[in-house]
């Protein structure tokens, strides 16, 4: 049976939804019109098969917003990567920038768009931490899996004695889903306005454009200066902070489920070391599917492919258990 209620509560089906009631409404009285007047019969006929394409097609293309709706759900076009410095001070921060880097030319090959949010420094130029949009065609679905705590075995330029340093930098990949209809109380929020930070143009440091948004409840902040003008930037930071608190209820989620059941790649736990980045070795080893990788520097330029694909078929095998 025809569920018409699922089309009227959806924002986007809405109005096709009340048309579609509309075109049902006028089929009833044609209906009626040629069962007390015979002589009708013929036209009504004519009318009531126009309608009954109208009606199908209204189905088809309601059918067709939901189904996108859906995966939209399950694949967002845009996320937030999130990179943070972890042990090892200032060669940490510039890992977290190199794994930065390496992000956004695996972007730039894949055609998506690539937007810094917000960013600190460390004193050699590393960062601290810093926060990225990317939107583009199965970004999350390529991404997902980075989640994680990486480490980086190398000698640090700055190095004289050639001792190999270890360090850590932690990366976030948070979906934002445009269907999602995700609820913020106003009334639990703090707002702080400044001015953007940035080399150079005239407006940058005259204007409070920067906003930072305090989410009360939960104690998470968002700050965002990508945008010239404080309301595209209290925008973007909102449908952040609706993204990262979706991460930290799905974590909390995850780890009381881990108790009871292992997931088969990982829980994507912030505090999870999922990879290894062995420079002198040339090698790459993520932990969590148990493969290495050649060619650190190809893939440090952006070639992340081999390790995303990797990921696509892992999750296409079948779980065994015991």
């Amino acid at each position: 049976m025809f569920d018409l209620q699922k089309y009227k509560e959806n924002r986007k089906t809405q109005y096709l939804a009340v048309e579609y009631e509309r075109l049902c409404a006028e089929e009833s009285s044609l209906k009626e019109l040629s069962e007390n007047d015979p002589g009708m019969l013929t036209l009504a006929q004519e009318e009531l098969t126009t309608l009954h394409e109208q009606k199908n097609a209204l189905e088809k293309q309601m059918d067709e917003i939901l189904t996108a709706d859906i995966k939209e759900e399950e694949s967002p076009r845009r996320l937030i990567l999130e990179v943070r410095a972890g042990a090892g001070g200032e060669e940490a921060a510039i890992f977290a920038e190199d794994l930065a880097l390496m992000y956004e030319k695996y972007a730039a090959q894949k055609g998506w768009d690539y937007k810094k949010l917000d960013e600190s420094r460390s004193e050699l130029g590393g960062y601290k931490e810093a926060s990225f949009e990317i939107d583009g065609k199965n970004a999350y679905d390529l991404l997902k899996y980075e989640t994680g705590v990486h480490r980086v075995q190398r000698i640090p330029a700055t190095e004289k004695s050639g001792r190999i340093h270890t360090s850590t930098a932690s990366v976030v990949i948070m979906p934002v889903r445009e269907s999602k209809d995700f609820e913020i109380n106003p009334a639990d929020l703090e707002m702080e306005f400044s001015r953007s930070g940035g080399a150079g143009g005239q407006n940058v440091n005259k204007v409070e454009t920067a906003v930072r948004i305090i989410h009360k409840p939960t104690g998470i902040a968002v700050r965002c200066q990508s945008e010239r003008s404080q309301l595209k930037n209290r925008e973007k930071a909102l449908s952040i902070l609706a993204a990262k608190i979706e991460a930290a209820e799905k974590e909390k989620a995850q780890q009381k489920l881990s108790a009871e059941r292992k997931q088969q790649i990982g829980t994507g736990d912030r505090s999870e070391k999922i990879r290894t980045y062995n420079i002198l070795q040339d090698r790459i080893t993520d932990h969590r599917i148990k493969k290495s990788w050649s060619n650190i520097e190809k893939i440090f330029a952006g070639y992340l492919d081999p390790i995303t694909e990797s990921f696509i078929e892992e999750i296409k095998q079948p779980t065994t258990t015991d």
